[in-house]
């Protein structure tokens, strides 16, 4: 132990000491530490520097969380987190946090942690001179009696001082009167009384009341003082006699005097009060019968009155002895003397009577030295005999005592003087009356029992006894507590008259395991004694365990690994020995479990992985249980919350998302929206959604979509257009705000779904409005022969792109009609001869879209017989045209050429080059579909209209005019532009030649052919009267047949 002194620069300058004692024990660090402070310290006084008395590092406080976790009820400490300093919070009054005095400490238990360490600390709280003695009351009243004797004892409370050791009560000092005197002027010990001695006895007759002045010093610097008044009241005792006016009373009396005439009044007085004052009368055993027959004495009054015929000649005097006596106990007679004298009156005649004396009465009284000359009393301790004349008196010379002796037996001889000399002798008997003269006295000065707490009401405790020498109400003892508190007297009661101590009150062990009574006997007239009981209290097993959370990490991380002490438990149970022992459990479904570590102190540490995610609270339950008979068992559930850790990705509520979205949409509307979770908590499972940086057709994806950070809606940019585009993708990232974050990504696919935004093209006839369409009917046509054909495309795509064909004008409603999905128009009939050789026909191409877009063309058809009456039709003119037809046919023909040796140039070098695949050649080109070709090419792909080949033959007159033949402006400029192409970009090309078990070379080459195929119709469809119509398509293009079969095959496979 180390002992380090400080002073403190308060206002009491006291100094004080601080004791420090540690001891350390295996596991859990505990050590014990003490200090001593005065009290009334203020606030911020350094108790002492608790870190460096550790051993701990003071830049660790803070994270290490230091703290008191035991100061109970008000926290009169606190520690400083910077200087590691126990300082006071609050200002100490000892006396109040330890009321029952003797050594006061006010225990702390301190928890520190990472590691955790519990520290017990107990501070010691020093007494200083603060407060005065005090007795419980103001004025004491005290009753003496005045028949008390010398030595006699009277107890009363003392006074109580709230300080301790040398500052409580040291001494008592009495203010100096005659009667009473301290037994001891310092306090007894382990006494709360104090004792007056009585040194003269009071006489009540020459004061009845006296006042003193009680005074209680401490052992403090400067000493303080208390007081208290003692007002005396004297008791009177039986000790004066009746005394009357006179001895002897004489008074004149007629006879004849009527009955219940007043004779006297007598007088007698006693200075005692009540009973003892109260005085009777009554004639004495001297008086004669006769007497008390012809008078009577009333015994309150004192009057005496005629009772019957007084007659003067029977008796001219009467004597009468009257005795007076108090109603007090023991009463003495006082006696006097009635000589009442009869006066006679003239109340009888006169009377002679004769007699004779004859033999005169003789009378033999000695006289002189015959008579009585002398007494002689019998040896006594206590009499002696006084002879004064005739008057003989018998005198007490020593003090009597009943107790030893109630009754005394004298023998009085008188003696003559005459010879021989003759004695009389008389024996008296002397009873030796009781006075309170002996206090009660106790069988036992100190009784002792045991209890069991709980007891039962009523049950007789204890049977305390006491006994008094004197007899009648002097030697009545009744029992009482004497200056018991009044807590003490809510507890037990006690029997007036036959001392039994009874239980009235509950008892428990754990507040108080010891009561100390002070029983008062005392007699009728007020003499006490005092004993002492002292009452054990034997412990039940009472009380259950409970059970304090000392410290608690909580929120617990989730990533805390196995075997991580999280929190201190404390058992205590008040009861003692085995019923105070404590086994500690917990139950059996949570990842904890408790660790023994000091007495009745347990560590709850994890046992496995937590996660916060499976289980984000526990309810921990505590179990205790104590060892006694019966044993008592106390529960407590420990709330316990899992801190998130960002160990979880956010996680897609789909593997991929597909969003369809219509052409032209608006910028800014909602495509879809995507959803990831993250079981995370707070910040860490807050979910951001952001688009990925990439492209989408060259172009940023950012350009194309958004996405709502905080909802995951995805925002259409831009509007979407079907014929450039159908669909797409992009990836989003869902990111937590975790530290660091986490995250995921998901695929998102968008469609474009088509919208009837595009009218049918009209590809054949051209529609120009320079150019006039005709087709040449045979008038030898049969019905339901093909005519011509209308081939229209429509850039859009399903239904919107499915188009129907429909004759709203013709000239001649009955010979044609047009096939509703392929566009061919056929006659209904034969011709005849009355059908009019110029038919106009208004053909309206529909799409199926809603609503539904629609192209119109008109058709001219010339029913002829002969070529040579197609001169005739002069409504058929055509405009003159300065160009040559041998000018445009060359012109196509290099062209061709020109192209078609480009393509075998590019063709050769795509040979040498392996690093990619062939590259088509014909980006921009216009690939139509062979369903939409004219009725006189071959249907190749074997989808289309035609179902057989037609030829078509023109027979030309010697005299026809160059202005038969018309090259019309191509229709190309009505065709779909480059990037609206049904295959635009080679990587296209390469999905519908992928799967053909061809070269690149082989597959351009079937190309070429259909661009040969294609060329050679642009040509008959420039004019259909010229001579190129006449060559076979086999002549144009070699190979036709072949190329018609690859062609098919592509068609087919893609």
């Amino acid at each position: 132990m180390r002992r380090v002194s400080a002073h403190s620069d308060l206002k009491t300058n006291v100094p004080f000491y601080l004791y420090l004692m540690i001891f350390v024990f295996s596991g859990l660090t505990n050590a014990q530490i003490r200090y001593a402070i005065p009290e009334e310290l203020e606030s911020g006084a350094v108790v002492g520097d608790i870190v460096r008395d550790l051993g701990l590092d003071p830049r660790t406080l803070s994270t290490r969380r230091m703290r008191i976790t035991s100061d109970s009820g008000r926290r009169y400490f606190t520690i400083n987190h910077k200087s590691g300093k126990l300082l006071v919070s609050e200002r100490i009054d000892r006396e109040a946090i330890c009321e029952f005095g003797g050594t006061c400490f006010r225990n702390l238990e301190i928890v520190v942690e990472s590691p955790l360490e519990t520290h017990n600390v107990a501070v010691e709280i020093l007494d200083v001179n603060d407060n005065a003695p005090q007795f419980p009351r103001d004025e004491y009243q005290l009753e003496v009696p005045e028949s008390a004797v010398t030595g006699t004892h009277f107890s009363l409370e003392g006074a109580q001082d709230a300080d301790d050791g040398t500052n409580s009560v040291k001494l008592y000092r009495l203010s100096p009167n005659d009667h009473l005197a301290l037994d001891s002027i310092k306090p007894l010990s382990n006494s709360k009384h104090i004792e007056l001695t009585l040194k003269k006895p009071f006489d009540r007759e020459h004061k009845s009341s006296h006042q003193l002045i009680l005074l209680a010093v401490d052992g403090g610097t400067p000493q303080r003082t208390g007081t208290a008044k003692i007002n005396i009241r004297v008791l009177d005792s039986n000790d004066n006699v009746p005394a009357f006016d006179n001895s002897v009373y004489k008074v004149k009396l007629s006879e004849n005097s009527p009955r219940g005439a007043l004779v006297i009044r007598l007088n007698a007085t006693d200075r005692d009060e009540g009973s003892n004052g109260e005085v009777f009368y009554s004639f004495s055993s001297y008086t004669p019968e006769r007497v008390r027959q012809m008078f009577s004495l009333d015994t309150n009054t004192g009057e005496i009155r005629v009772k019957n015929n007084i007659d003067y000649e029977e008796t001219n005097s009467y004597e009468m002895y009257i005795q007076a006596m108090d109603r007090g106990p023991s009463p003495v007679a006082v006696h006097c003397k009635v000589v009442v004298e009869v006066l006679d009156v003239n109340d009888n005649i006169p009377d002679i009577v004769l007699s004779s004396l004859s033999s005169p009465v003789p009378h033999d009284s000695d006289t002189g030295q015959n008579s009585v000359q002398k007494y002689d009393l019998q040896k006594n301790d206590n009499f002696v005999l006084v002879v004064d004349n005739n008057k003989v008196e018998l005198v007490l010379e020593n003090k009597l005592d009943r107790e030893k002796q109630q009754d005394i037996h004298l023998l009085l001889t008188a003696f003559d003087g005459g010879s021989p000399q003759r004695s009389g002798t008389v024996a008296i008997h002397v009873t030796v009356l009781d006075s309170n003269d002996n206090d009660p006295v106790f069988s036992q000065a100190l009784y002792q029992t045991n209890l069991p707490e709980n007891s039962p009401l009523d049950t007789v405790v204890v049977t305390v006894s006491a006994t008094d020498a004197d007899e009648g109400i002097h030697g009545e003892v009744s029992y009482d507590f004497g200056h018991v508190s009044n807590d003490d007297e809510q507890i037990f009661s006690i029997d007036h008259k036959s001392g039994e101590i009874r239980l009235v009150g509950a008892i428990d062990y754990e507040e108080t395991s010891n009561y100390e009574l002070r029983v008062k006997a005392k007699d009728g007239l007020g003499l006490t004694s005092y004993c002492k009981v002292t009452i054990d209290i034997t412990d039940v097993n009472d009380n259950s365990p409970r059970i304090f959370l000392k410290s608690l990490n909580s929120p617990l991380p989730e990533d805390v690994s196995p075997g991580t002490e999280i929190g201190i438990l404390n058992v205590q149970d008040r009861d003692s020995e085995n019923n105070g022992q404590v086994r500690c459990s917990i139950q059996q479904n949570v990842p904890f479990k408790l660790v023994p570590s000091i007495k009745n102190y347990y560590s709850l540490v994890t046992t496995k992985q937590l996660d916060r995610e499976t289980t984000s609270d526990y309810n921990i339950t505590i179990t205790a249980t104590d060892e006694g008979f019966s044993p008592l068992t106390a529960s407590k559930v420990v709330q316990l919350s899992i801190a998130d850790v960002n160990d979880n990705a956010p996680v897609f509520e789909e593997d991929d998302y597909i969003a369809y979205v219509t052409e032209n949409n608006k910028q800014g509307s909602t495509l879809c929206s995507v959803a990831a979770r993250d079981p995370d908590w707070r910040q860490n499972g807050t979910v951001v959604y952001s688009l990925l940086t990439g492209q989408v057709h060259g172009s940023p994806a950012s350009s194309y979509l958004s996405v709502n950070g905080d909802t995951g809606v995805i925002h259409a940019v831009r509007s979407f257009d079907y014929e450039q585009f159908r669909s797409f993708k992009v990836q989003v990232m869902a990111r937590d705000n975790g530290s660091p974050p986490l995250s995921s990504n998901v695929t998102v696919s968008v469609y474009i779904t088509d919208v009837n935004d595009n009218p049918p093209q009209i590809l054949y006839p051209a529609i120009d409005s320079n150019t006039l369409m005709t087709e040449l009917v045979p008038r030898s046509a049969q019905g339901d022969s093909l005519m011509s054909k209308v081939i229209a495309v429509d850039a859009d795509s399903g239904q919107n792109a499915w188009l129907s064909y429909h004759i709203i004008k013709p000239s001649d409603p009955g010979l044609f009609t047009i096939g509703l999905h392929s566009g061919e128009i056929r006659t209904q009939r034969d011709i005849s001869e009355l059908d009019s050789m110029k038919q106009n026909l208004v053909v309206v191409v529909k799409d199926n879209g809603q609503p539904a877009l629609s192209a119109t063309c008109t058709i001219h058809l010339l029913i002829f017989d002969t070529l040579a009456e197609v001169p005739e039709l002069k409504d058929m003119a055509y405009e003159d045209s300065s160009s040559k037809l041998t000018s445009y046919l060359i012109i196509a023909l290099v062209s061709v050429s020109t192209f078609f040796l480009t393509f075998i140039i590019i063709i050769l070098g795509l040979r040498f080059c392996r690093r990619r695949k062939p590259r088509l050649l014909f980006d921009g080109a216009v690939a139509i579909p062979s369903s939409y070709l004219p009725p006189n090419y071959a249907d190749v792909d074997g989808t289309g209209t035609l179902r057989s080949t037609y030829n078509y033959d023109a027979y030309l007159t010697t005299g026809s005019r160059t202005s038969d033949f018309k090259f019309a402006t191509s229709y190309n400029d009505n065709t779909l532009p480059a990037d609206q192409t049904l295959r635009k970009n080679p990587s296209d090309f390469e999905e519908v030649f992928g799967d053909l078990d061809v070269s690149p070379e082989v597959a351009s080459i079937l190309y070429l052919e259909a661009l040969c195929y294609f060329v050679s119709r642009c040509l008959c469809l420039l004019h259909p009267h010229t001579a190129i119509c006449l060559w076979r398509h086999q002549l144009f293009c070699p190979g036709g047949n072949e190329t018609r079969n690859r062609y098919r095959q592509y068609r087919t496979r893609s």
